[in-house]
Formats: C-alpha cells, sequence, structure tokens
C-alpha cells in the first residue's frame, strides 16, 4: 500500500529554508554597518600659514639700586705732648749709701685698720656662744634651788614653761631680762627675778672678740 505525503509537510520546509536565508541576510547587513569606516574629508590646517597676532614682550631692565653712602669716619685728633715735663717737685735721692752683703733692709709694713664694731650691737648667733659656768646642768640646778613658788600659783595650780630672754654682756652678766611668753599667776616675776640675780656666764665671742648675745630660756614651774 503507497503511504501519501501531506501537502503541509513541503510548505513547511520552504518556509524554514527562506528564513534561514533571510537570517543569514539580516547578520550579513549588519556586520557590514559595524565595519564600516568612514572619514570627514576636512582640510588640515597650516599652522605655519596663520599670521601670527601675538604681542611682542618687553624686556623689563633690572633696576639697579645705588650702594648706601659710607659712614663717615672723623678723624683721630693728635695732640701734640712735650717731650720734656716740667717737675716742680724735687725729689731727693741719696745714692751715697754703701750696702754691704751685713746690710739688713726693713720690711714696708702696712698696719690695717681696726675694725669698728658698734657698741650697743647685739648678736643673736655668733663664733662662740656664751655659756654659764659648769654647763646648762649646773644652772638649772642654781635656778630650781634659788626659785620661790609664788603662792598665788601654788594655791590655784598653776604649773607650766615661761619662756625669758636676756642678753649676755662683754663681761658674762645677764641684763635686759624679759618675758616673751609666760603663765601669770607671780610665775612670770619670780624667773625675771631668778635671772637677773644669776652668777655671770662665759660671754660669747665674734672673730675672737667677747661681744652682746641675746638668749632664750623657758624656766619650768612644777608643783611637787
Amino acid at each position: 500500500m503507497e503511504l501519501k505525503k501531506h501537502p503541509d509537510s513541503d510548505l513547511f520546509r520552504k518556509s524554514s529554508f527562506y528564513m534561514s536565508i533571510g537570517l543569514m541576510i539580516s547578520l550579513l547587513f549588519t556586520v557590514t554597518a559595524f565595519e564600516w569606516k568612514s572619514f570627514d574629508d576636512n582640510d588640515l590646517v597650516n599652522l605655519g600659514a596663520l599670521d601670527a597676532d601675538f604681542e611682542e614682550l618687553q624686556d623689563i631692565p633690572i633696576t639697579e639700586q645705588p650702594p648706601p653712602p659710607p659712614p663717615q669716619v672723623t678723624p683721630p685728633e693728635i695732640i701734640e705732648v712735650p717731650d720734656e715735663e716740667e717737675i716742680e717737685e724735687e725729689i731727693e735721692v741719696n745714692l751715697d749709701v754703701e750696702v754691704t752683703e751685713e746690710t739688713v733692709i726693713e720690711d714696708v709694713v702696712f698696719e690695717e685698720a681696726p675694725e669698728e664694731e658698734a657698741a650697743d650691737e647685739i648678736f643673736q648667733f655668733v663664733e662662740d656662744q656664751p655659756a654659764p659656768l659648769g654647763g646648762m646642768k649646773a644652772f638649772y640646778a642654781y635656778v630650781g634651788k634659788q626659785m620661790k613658788y609664788p603662792a598665788q600659783a601654788r594655791r590655784m595650780g598653776i604649773e607650766g614653761k615661761v619662756y625669758v630672754t636676756f642678753v649676755v654682756g662683754k663681761d658674762g652678766a645677764l641684763t635686759d631680762v624679759k618675758v616673751l611668753k609666760g603663765i601669770g599667776a607671780g610665775c612670770d616675776l619670780e624667773a625675771i627675778r631668778v635671772l637677773s640675780q644669776a652668777p655671770k656666764w662665759k660671754p660669747g665671742k665674734q672673730r675672737g672678740r667677747p661681744v652682746r648675745v641675746r638668749m632664750q630660756l623657758p624656766i619650768i614651774f612644777k608643783l611637787n
């Protein structure tokens, strides 16, 4: 039995063929359009033929400043000094002196002016400080023996330290006894009385000379 071809199958094959050809042609046009180069026919400009209309640059001369004038130098004044000067005072020189090996030449001694010290100057600190004879222990033993406890201070039960100041003179005597800080009730006056009657101290010395020195001591009042 013989099979018959359908007419639509031939039509389909033909249309596919024509579509392939059309696709190829369109691709060819597209590639040709991208690869096509065009050049502008513009004339090249000759820069050398153009008229240069530039302003000529003028050279500016360098201004030279004149140097400052040199300082004026005053020439030194020349004073003529006579070669010979008259000496009014005559100096006698005795040249008739015989000098032998036994001649003794005396040295010239210049006496130093004595140092002036103020008569009433009172020192606070000196090279050799004043001190009681026998030491401070012996001095406080004397104060404790001579001191009389004031009756008023005893009744009121007052105890404490009386700070006194005094001057040790050039001869060692204690003078100008004063109270710096007291406790009252008769204790201050008793401290002044005892120190004013105290024996002489060894005087203070400055540069080997006795001087007046101000001292300060506490006097203790304590009930038994």
